[in-house]
């Protein structure tokens, strides 16, 4: 007796409202995981949960999403609270509930960690955040010190519970959770069940469903895997370079949404790649008449999202290429799979920014194996290679003969030219086609994201912007009490960029100047300039560089500088 197998629902058929539904287009979330279409419904419904899940399942989505839904935006007091053991988990939680909520108007979202200013935790407490995200020492700091209220909490989130218990936070947790409103939703997840845990999800969890997700480790044989540390402005540049120096056959490009699809075929066609599109827009027949394209040679780099590239297999697929991340661990395993497949091998090149490193390594815990980090061809490696390539041209050529060319190049030669100069001549010639390289950050060009607010560093404003990226000045500054984490949450919420995204920033005394990609439209400005960080609007617009000037010293009451007489 054979089985139907039952398809996966979509974001749309798990009673998700309209602005997230929106805001996950536009991420390119377009199947849900299945810890999220097992988990969203029931959260959804109010009741507790207890998930049994790897970090890299797609956890964090399929709590967040829900209790976003469930939020009542009029009230300024902590609604939902989610305890991580880690800062950096906390951090990461926290942006994406920024990054799921950037639709929802009225969201504060903020963190609660250990090594974080006060005055900026308790300024986010009394602006009435809705979203709590922290780890517990600092949690029940707030809480002792009576600037963090839980009377109004409608959810808590026990995130990767077993290792807080591993980390010796049981005894903070518990005190949290019977803090708690008896009536409140709770949701525990763990990767395991030790006893402790188990302890306290009988004690405090009200009828949980029980929902568990079996990762099984995957060795990806076949595969190499290499990691590329690079910001998203540099990363069209990294790809170029890597398609023009790697033994590629034929390669897959995997990018978030279907519009970036559209644009890196663009770009890429400009740079003289055979790139063409397989995203989940186009109808069956021309996404088979594409995969037939790329089996035949007549396409050699397919730029695809995720769910459209699903089930492809062509054997002449040598690399596949993560220019975005995925959405999980698992739907990595299936992207490199595309390679490597009936036996055969295949590289997998992943690119991945200062702040995803985290994601990296639930990559590599699910495939069982270390990606190896490798450096970028410079310069001199692209002409090195291109100088070989025309090299085996030019011998293969003398190895076919052509005579018929004699005629022309002796009669030059007896008008006196040099034959040598003849052939740099010729060889300039023939060359005149090759595309311009291109220009990578230097080594830690990118790695300080704030200056220490002073103008007097030499060459600080002259210093270009990073490749791809334009230099935008917005109006707050150290002055303000502005710290780069505001400026990326407002850039991420209010204009819908990747945090990846986001290059340098450099906050001045009156102003702040930030690296954003050139191919940012007008109506993403304008949203960005109605945002509010500090208080104030950003107005934000393009920065050529223009020296802050320093503020007129006025005599106040209580100055002792004396002022100078007129003289008579």
């Amino acid at each position: 007796m054979t089985t139907t197998p039952v398809a996966s629902p979509t974001f749309a058929e798990l009673s998700l409202p309209s602005t997230i539904l929106s805001t996950l287009e536009t991420l390119g979330y377009e199947t849900p995981s299945l810890i999220q279409a097992k988990t969203i419904p029931a959260l959804l419904e109010g009741r507790d949960v207890l998930g049994q899940a790897q970090t890299g399942t797609g956890k964090t989505a399929a709590f967040a999403l829900p209790l976003l839904s469930r939020l009542d935006l009029q009230r300024r007091e902590p609604q939902v609270l989610v305890l991580a053991p880690t800062r950096e988990l906390a951090q990461q939680v926290a942006a994406s509930f920024v990054q799921y909520g950037r639709g929802v108007k009225g969201l504060e979202v903020l963190s609660l960690c250990g090594g974080q200013e006060y005055r900026e935790q308790l300024s986010g407490l009394r602006r009435g955040a809705q979203v709590i995200v922290g780890t517990p020492g600092r949690v029940i700091d707030h809480l002792d010190r009576g600037s963090l209220k839980l009377d109004g909490l409608n959810a808590l989130v026990l995130d990767e519970a077993d290792e807080m218990l591993r980390m010796g936070f049981i005894d903070d947790v518990k005190r949290v959770v019977s803090d708690t409103p008896k009536d409140a939703q709770r949701v525990f997840f763990s990767a395991t069940l030790p006893d402790e845990i188990s302890r306290i999800v009988n004690h405090y969890l009200v009828d949980p469903l029980r929902i568990a997700i079996e990762t099984k480790t995957k060795t990806a044989e076949g595969i190499e895997q290499r990691l590329v540390r690079i910001e998203g402005g540099a990363k069209l540049e990294a790809l170029s370079r890597l398609l023009e120096v790697e033994p590629v056959d034929a390669a897959i490009v995997f990018v978030r949404t279907r519009a970036a699809c559209t644009t890196l075929v663009e770009q890429l066609l400009l740079r003289g790649v055979n790139a063409a599109a397989l995203s989940g827009d186009l109808d069956q027949s021309l996404r088979e008449r594409t995969v037939e394209r790329l089996k035949r040679g007549k396409v050699d780099v397919l730029i695809a999202t995720d769910v459209a590239a699903r089930g492809l297999d062509v054997p002449r697929i040598t690399h596949v290429f993560n220019y975005d991340l995925p959405q999980d661990a698992e739907a990595y395993t299936h992207r490199i799979g595309r390679t490597g497949r009936a036996g055969r091998t295949g590289v997998a090149i992943t690119f991945a920014g200062g702040r995803e490193q985290r994601r990296v390594r639930d990559m590599e815990r699910v495939t069982g194996q270390q990606m190896q980090e490798v450096e970028l061809p410079d310069e001199d490696a692209i002409r090195a290679h291109r100088n070989e390539l025309f090299r085996k041209r030019v011998l293969d050529t003398l190895a076919r003969g052509s005579d018929y060319q004699r005629e022309l190049i002796d009669g030059l030669v007896d008008d006196g030219y040099d034959p040598v100069d003849l052939a740099c001549a010729m060889a300039s010639m023939a060359r005149s086609g090759e595309a311009p390289i291109g220009r990578l950050p230097k080594p830690g060009e990118r790695r300080s994201r704030q200056s220490s607010g002073r103008d007097d560093k030499p060459n600080r404003r002259d210093r270009g912007p990073s490749a791809g990226m334009t230099r935008y000045r917005v109006s707050v500054g150290h002055k303000d009490g502005v710290k780069p984490g505001q400026l990326v949450g407002a850039l991420a919420n209010e204009g819908g960029i990747d945090g990846g995204k986001i290059g340098r920033i450099d906050i001045r005394n009156a102003f702040s100047v930030v690296e954003l990609p050139n191919t940012l439209p007008a109506a993403v400005l304008s949203r960005i300039a109605q945002a509010r960080v500090a208080g104030r609007p950003l107005e934000i617009a393009e920065d050529h560089g223009a020296p802050e000037r320093a503020p007129r010293r006025r005599r106040e009451d209580g100055d002792s500088t004396p002022r100078r007489r007129s003289q008579a």
